[in-house]
């Protein structure tokens, strides 16, 4: 079944280019790609997002590494639904960032993932329908304090503040035509950390949405992070993060120590 929101609704999201907020301008900007290529040096406020949901064990093999432990207390069996977190609006940071590592943490989980930009009210969306739902995509980098909890991670490991670097800009879905064919490549200081293809998720793009919007609406502007692979890396303070998702780009930020209050 698909609902398409009436004249109340919030209205739909359009993306034509790449939209980007530069640091210190008010507005976003829609520009065609290739213009913000030119500045992907600069520091980029965070894409103007909404809420951010998170999927967690949604890649295969990530799913897989849990081994029998699925089929153990608490979980008891392996999920049948997506597993869905939310990143509040503190947690956002911009490309060239600088995230800061608490001090009972002496390293974070780089989380690197697709984000999915909601551009017009998703409710109870058919799969065959779900893409023209969404306005575009972005690169996110979902950092955590490593956990031993899977199915219900603890905030405090999850959401401080500046742990999801996005961006560094929205690519209009009409120019990522096919986004479970997309490959992932995450650098920590240069060197190659993790690489994996987005193809291998049990539930792709479409069908995320699918299942997501059979219990909830999602909003325009919206994001949805489709999952990051398995044996996500890991950073410390002083070290540089960057993630590439072609045609979308490279999202870029630092992690340093915190400052004593």
């Amino acid at each position: 079944m698909m609902v398409t929101p009436g004249p109340a609704a919030a209205p739909a999201t359009r993306i034509h280019g790449a939209l980007a907020v530069p640091a210190g301008r008010a507005a976003a900007e829609d520009r065609p790609l290739a213009h913000w290529q030119a500045q992907a040096g600069a520091h980029f406020a965070p894409p103007p997002v909404a809420t951010a949901y998170g999927a967690l064990l949604n890649h295969r093999d990530a799913l897989a590494a849990l081994g029998d432990a699925v089929h153990r207390p608490p979980y008891q069996a392996p999920p049948k639904a997506p597993v869905l977190y939310i990143k509040p609006r503190h947690c956002f940071a911009g490309h060239g960032s600088a995230v800061e590592v608490p001090a009972d943490a002496s390293e974070l989980e780089v989380g690197a993932t697709l984000g999915i930009v909601i551009g017009t009210a998703a409710c109870r969306v058919r799969a065959a329908d779900a893409l023209g739902f969404v306005a575009g995509y972005t690169i996110c980098s979902d950092l955590s304090v490593p956990h031993a909890s899977v199915y219900r991670p603890s905030l405090r490991f999850k959401a401080r503040d500046g742990f999801l670097p996005l961006g560094p800009w929205i690519v209009a879905a009409h120019r990522v035509p096919q986004p479970d064919a997309l490959e992932v490549v995450v650098q920590i200081d240069g060197a190659l950390a993790q690489r994996y293809r987005t193809a291998g998720m049990q539930r792709g793009v479409a069908q995320l949405i699918a299942e997501v919007s059979a219990f909830m609406t999602l909003a325009p502007g919206d994001l949805l992070m489709l999952g990051h692979g398995p044996a996500a890396p890991r950073a410390r303070a002083g070290q540089r993060v960057r993630i590439t998702i072609e045609p979308i780009g490279t999202l870029e930020h630092r992690l340093v120590a915190e400052v004593a209050a």
